[in-house]
């Protein structure tokens, strides 16, 4: 009788293969100026749609900031107001959707993309969602333990005075130099893990980790045009919200779209 060599699988019981990861392309300037142009095309194709999604967010950033006023949390404005662009890329959601559906010519209306989220229930964009809530959470708690640590013995019961302490004031000074610090590290975390990771899980069957590993691996292999591409992001969000949030109306759809499309020439088709 003829044994079986050794280390040989059986038919019955063959070794499962590893998904191979994403490869990642070099991406250049024109690459964000391209990715831009696309945008704003799609933009202009559905512009009551993709308004919508930044009305909704604009209007949620007011009623925030107008609850932390009714409830006496002045001190929580400014981390709120760095710290809202921070899940701009999970509510953004529906903006890849629909950026992915007009680049295949898909028809589409407001049930496909309005449920887009309830759709990837099965998929792993609840963890992402959870990996960005948890950074947000991270950064609203630093910024509690550095307003403790650094103005204790400063006193502010409206904004005005909680302005003039934060800005006029040796140690608002270093409150603001050390928060700028934390809170640009947090946002290079959030930015990396995201930027690919959002796109790449409504466009594949991907788990969230090598979702996020892709997403951070564009980045590194692209440091100088992702750089580039997270300072525009940060400059345009946080010059929308000056007019009361209100221009996010419009620079967050335009940015959704892009990021869409960026990510399409960063990362090949499976």
């Amino acid at each position: 009788m003829t044994s079986k060599p050794s280390g040989s699988t059986s038919p019955e019981n063959p070794t499962p293969q590893q998904r191979a990861m994403p490869k990642v392309n070099m991406v250049t300037a024109g690459d964000i100026t391209a990715s831009l142009k696309a945008g704003f095309s799609d933009f202009l194709a559905r512009p009551v749609m993709s308004s919508f999604f930044g009305l909704f967010y604009a209007l949620f950033g007011i009623l925030f900031v107008w609850t932390l006023v009714w409830l006496g949390k002045i001190w929580m404005i400014i981390p709120a107001a760095i710290g809202f662009p921070l899940v701009a890329p999970f509510a953004a959601a529906g903006l890849y959707e629909m950026s992915r559906r007009l680049q295949k010519g898909e028809s589409f209306g407001w049930s496909e993309i309005l449920t887009v989220m309830v759709s990837q229930r099965k998929r792993e964009m609840g963890w992402m969602a959870f990996v960005t809530l948890f950074i947000c959470w991270v950064w609203f708690y630093q910024f509690r333990t550095v307003l403790v640590i650094v103005l204790q013995d400063s006193s502010f019961s409206d904004l005005d005075g909680f302005l003039s302490t934060v800005f006029f004031t040796p140690e608002g000074w270093t409150f603001l130099a050390i928060g700028t610090c934390v809170g640009a590290f947090l946002s290079a975390v959030l930015f990396s893990v995201t930027v690919v990771g959002m796109p790449i899980l409504l466009d594949r069957e991907i788990d969230f980790v090598s979702a996020m590993l892709t997403s951070v691996r564009t980045v590194t292999e692209n440091p100088g045009v992702m750089l580039t591409w997270a300072a525009i992001i940060s400059v345009t969000m946080l010059l929308s919200l000056v007019p009361a949030f209100l221009g996010l109306i419009f620079t967050l759809p335009i940015l959704g779209h892009t990021t869409w499309h960026l990510y399409q020439r960063a990362v090949p088709p499976a």
